[in-house]
């Protein structure tokens, strides 16, 4: 029996994290979820951008890179989902560890996790009909030249298509806002919202965007999760982050936080 076979109804962990938004999520065991994540919930932000993709995109034997995909939840999701090829890549997590997770959820034949970092991809031009991204392309996809490199990886017409920590204004000057200097890191200067990314992919000519928006409620449902990980996790660094996360999400309530999908399509 696969390690992602759901609890039951009456299981309290699954009762928190089963939400009406994300039916498809639900149907996985929320333990599994907890013990696998590496950030926010990211089958919730997988099936959030999947409708945006479009089936067409996500059809049965497309070929599909992963990128960034920690320890291959949104891959094995995209396989049983969608059932797609998938590619799993990721920089931290070995392929050996991720290829077992694959396997015990009963999806090797359509998901090949591989090392790589997102400057230096192993595969050929037009390899893919789609690119996901989930709660990674921030560290790399700022920069200006990223993108025309990785859609060569596109077949004509194939799209792209990421979920990050976003913005619901550009942060003027050096400083973030005061609510949130007790919890800033360097790093979230990588977030910036949905129009900033419009903007940015569109200038760099390498798609046509149809969607960049915002999530409703994003920051509630990313806030639940951080408590339900700081409250069942085993490994304490994730207990500690999701703790830390919880604090900074609690003081902003919306006010600056959130997740923008970003989808485009190769000309």
């Amino acid at each position: 029996m696969s390690d992602i076979t759901p609890n039951t109804p009456h299981d309290d962990l699954t009762g928190r994290i089963t939400l009406p938004r994300y039916p498809r999520s639900a149907a996985y065991d929320a333990r599994w979820a907890v013990d696998n994540q590496m950030g926010p919930h990211a089958l919730w932000l997988l099936e959030w951008l999947a409708p945006a993709l479009g089936l067409d995109t996500l059809r049965p034997g497309a070929r599909v890179l992963d990128l960034g995909c920690g320890r291959a939840m949104t891959s094995v999701f995209l396989a049983k989902e969608y059932d797609v090829q998938v590619t799993a890549a990721d920089l931290w997590i070995r392929p050996d560890d991720n290829a077992r997770r694959v396997a015990e959820a009963g999806v090797a034949d359509r998901v090949l996790p591989v090392h790589a970092e997102a400057h230096d991809l192993p595969f050929g031009e037009e390899s893919f009909d789609a690119i996901v991204s989930v709660d990674a392309y921030q560290y790399f996809g700022t920069d200006d030249l990223y993108l025309p490199t990785l859609t060569r990886l596109l077949k004509p017409g194939g799209r792209i298509g990421v979920v990050v920590p976003s913005l619901t204004e550009e942060i003027e000057g050096s400083e973030p806002p005061e609510h949130l200097k007790p919890y800033w890191d360097p790093a979230f200067w990588c977030f910036h919202t949905p129009g900033w990314w419009r903007r940015h992919w569109t200038r760099s000519g390498a798609v046509e965007v149809g969607t960049a928006d915002w999530l409703e409620d994003g920051w509630r449902e990313w806030l639940l999760w951080c408590d339900v990980v700081a409250e069942h996790s085993t490994e304490e660094f994730h207990v500690r982050m999701s703790g830390e996360s919880a604090k900074m999400l609690r003081a902003d309530r919306g006010r600056t936080l959130g997740f923008a999908r970003v989808v485009g399509r190769r000309p």
